[in-house]
């Protein structure tokens, strides 16, 4: 992955690629992707839905997440939701990194 920061160990590096707007590393599961995303400072996620439920963890950094004309900061070790279908968008103003759960609903 070009923009790739280095942050997970090589058992997860050695996952799939993710084919999306971002870098990650792909994981499947019985109901789920899971996604080791990696996020150069300075990202914006445009506004977007899923229709998946979506959950997450930071594990390095920090995601700005706006839902609904709010936004929150979730940092290092704080988990965040986005239900499906729920419009939201995303900034991530310094090199960061998370986990993050794609629920099929």
């Amino acid at each position: 992955m070009a923009n790739q920061i280095e942050h997970f160990p090589p058992e997860i590096a050695a996952l799939p690629d993710f084919e999306g707007a971002f870098d990650a590393y792909r994981l499947t599961a019985d109901g789920c992707e899971v996604l080791f995303a990696t996020y150069p400072a300075g990202t914006s996620i445009v506004t977007h839905t899923h229709s998946t439920n979506n959950v997450g963890v930071i594990t390095k950094g920090a995601l700005l997440l706006t839902i609904g004309g709010q936004t929150t900061r979730h940092g290092v070790g704080e988990w965040y939701h986005v239900p499906a279908g729920v419009e939201h968008a995303a900034r991530f103003d310094t090199d960061s990194a998370e986990i993050e759960f794609w629920f099929n609903t």
